[in-house]
């Protein structure tokens, strides 16, 4: 029986991070991964191939809208070639797997391909795609096991015509009306994509509001801004039935008024979130114990109540984020390693990838109301920006929030161009404890993005704001 330090149990962002990372470590690994490729559902069916497909369709767009105001002529039509779309989105996925695969030979972690489950808290049984069992031994385990997409009670996902976003990535046709129930970060992403290609979009969300974990002000502007690009939203209904007759999909669902209203498309995306994927696992067999959502419990060191065994990622509470789970995996190598890392999980960022990018990180307006913490505002608007102009991508704001009294930022929520990467500046400045005054005093490049950042900073620091 092969006998390891440390074994982990998924091969997705938090799992192979944490594996790298123990073996840099100096400790024996092995990472157990059920289907052939390395890299979970980020890389294989999330993170990576729905930005492949957001960025193609944002080409696409490009050429058909905007080119010719560039002063770029294309002959003819511009037409989709939506196999190549996703051949070339496969090729990027291949590319990255292929990578992880790297990573692991270089740090000699040992790869498993197949079913992991708990034999007992010191045993991993390894069922393989033929039916045979290999058991291994591990000092220490890891449960990185993810997530898989939700679903409500009565709706029948068949993967043709009501599909989840796994099938969303890899569509023959463009649909001619996709109705998206969820107004979230997986929703809007794809319902774009499809969008951008010629799709009807309808968007039918039961909150209030769309994305509607972040601040209020970012939800308002991404949807005025969804809207212009003619998606369609219908808030605060409730779905109650989803059926299929032959290549037509109805969904019912009740308003706000409690009136019933119908949508009819040829394709339902079901995007209403994510569950810890524990099937398989066997807990029980190592006393692992899950919390009343299904999720694997923990305490502060995400180990779990066998001292032995932790877990990380999607399977634990927390927001579902690879970059979280990487986070994760290496504070767990790192504290098996005898050091004393931390996470400030106030500090992990979020993104929506839509165009206009949306990102945040810290409290929002509602959430520092709620609190009763005084703070101040600050926000600029993308399109007072040079830059902006220049690359035609106005639409959006940064918005920073700081304290009233000490001026720390406490929360800053931005909707533009390159937002994905801007919030960074924002992660940095605030894991230093930065104040507003200290952001609008670094000299950020002229013309860039950036220069949001700073701006709204100044207008936080008695509103001295210098381009509006």
């Amino acid at each position: 029986m092969s006998s390891f330090d440390v074994a982990v149990i998924g091969s997705g962002p938090g799992g192979y991070v944490a594996a790298i990372r123990c073996a840099q470590l100096g400790m024996k690994t092995a990472i157990i991964e059920k289907y052939a490729t390395l890299g979970g559902t980020c890389l294989n069916v999330g993170c990576i191939p729905s930005k492949a497909l957001l960025d193609s369709s944002h080409h696409y767009e490009d050429a058909v809208k905007h080119f010719s105001e560039h002063g770029i002529e294309i002959p003819g039509e511009v037409k989709v070639n939506l196999e190549q779309m996703i051949a070339r989105k496969q090729g990027v996925v291949d590319m990255t797997t292929k990578g992880i695969q790297f990573l692991m030979d270089k740090n000699k972690i040992t790869v498993f391909e197949g079913l992991g489950s708990f034999k007992d808290a010191t045993h991993v049984n390894i069922k393989k795609n033929d039916g045979k069992v290999e058991t291994i031994e591990a000092k220490n385990i890891i449960i990185a096991t993810g997530s898989k997409p939700s679903s409500l009670p009565f709706i029948k996902i068949d993967k043709e015509r009501v599909i989840t976003s796994t099938e969303a990535l890899k569509l023959k046709e463009i649909p001619k009306h996709m109705i998206v129930i969820g107004g979230g970060v997986i929703g809007l992403e794809l319902g774009q994509v499809y969008k951008r290609l010629g799709a009807e979009v309808t968007v039918v969300e039961y909150m209030d509001r769309i994305i509607p974990g972040m601040d209020a002000g970012l939800s308002k502007e991404l949807m005025k801004v969804l809207k212009k690009q003619k998606v369609k939203f219908n808030l605060s209904h409730k779905v109650k039935s989803v059926t299929r007759k032959g290549k037509e999909v109805i969904v019912k669902a009740d308003n706000k008024k409690g009136e019933e209203v119908t949508f009819t498309g040829d394709y339902c995306l079901v995007s209403v979130g994510r569950r810890p994927y524990t099937d398989g696992l066997n807990a029980d067999a190592a006393g692992v114990q899950l919390d009343e959502r299904g999720r694997i419990a923990v305490n502060e060191h995400l180990q779990t109540n066998v001292p032995n065994i932790y877990a990380i990622g999607d399977v634990v509470r927390g927001a579902m984020l690879a970059h979280k789970a990487e986070e994760e995996g290496t504070l767990v190598a790192e504290q098996l390693a005898g050091q004393k890392p931390h996470i400030n999980y106030n500090l992990i960022p979020g993104v929506v990838y839509t165009w206009p990018e949306v990102a945040a990180v810290g409290k929002t307006e509602e959430e520092l109301k709620e609190a009763g913490i005084a703070y101040k505002t600050g926000q600029f608007p993308m399109r007072a920006l040079g830059r902006s102009r220049a690359s035609m991508d106005i639409d959006g704001f940064v918005k920073i929030l700081a304290d009233a009294t000490t001026d720390e930022v406490l929360g800053v929520h931005m909707i533009g161009a390159r937002c994905a990467d801007l919030i960074t500046e924002a992660v940095t400045a605030m894991e230093f404890r930065a104040s507003a005054e200290d952001i609008a005093r670094m000299s950020h490049a002229h013309p860039t993005y950036a220069e949001a950042v700073k701006e709204a900073a100044l207008a936080a620091t008695e509103d001295r704001a210098l381009h509006i």
